[in-house]
């Protein structure tokens, strides 16, 4: 769906400490932080878009596309963080 011929795409960062949320809606580009939820990363997801969309005067049923990533995995190893895991393969398999 589309806002007044326009359409709207939102990209979610969830990092370490805060969750980032643009949204670009034609060529005007909105964004906000949000806390990250270490617990339920998910959360700072949907709080960030509800608060980016209330921002940019545009309805949830309006967003087009939604792009995820995240750093959290990254940060986790950098850090040293986490569950020690190992991972094992079968020959021929070494670069999955």
């Amino acid at each position: 769906m589309a806002k007044d011929g326009m359409q709207i795409r939102v990209g979610v960062d969830i990092g370490g400490t805060f969750t980032d949320v643009a949204m670009e809606v034609g060529t005007t580009l909105h964004s906000i932080k949000v806390l990250t939820d270490y617990s339920y990363p998910e959360n700072a997801i949907v709080r960030g878009i509800r608060q980016v969309a209330e921002l940019a005067g545009v309805e949830l049923s309006e967003i087009d596309t939604v792009i995820h990533g995240t750093t959290l995995a990254t940060n986790a190893l950098i850090e040293r963080r986490g569950a020690r895991t190992a991972f094992i393969t079968t020959k021929g398999f070494r670069d999955v």
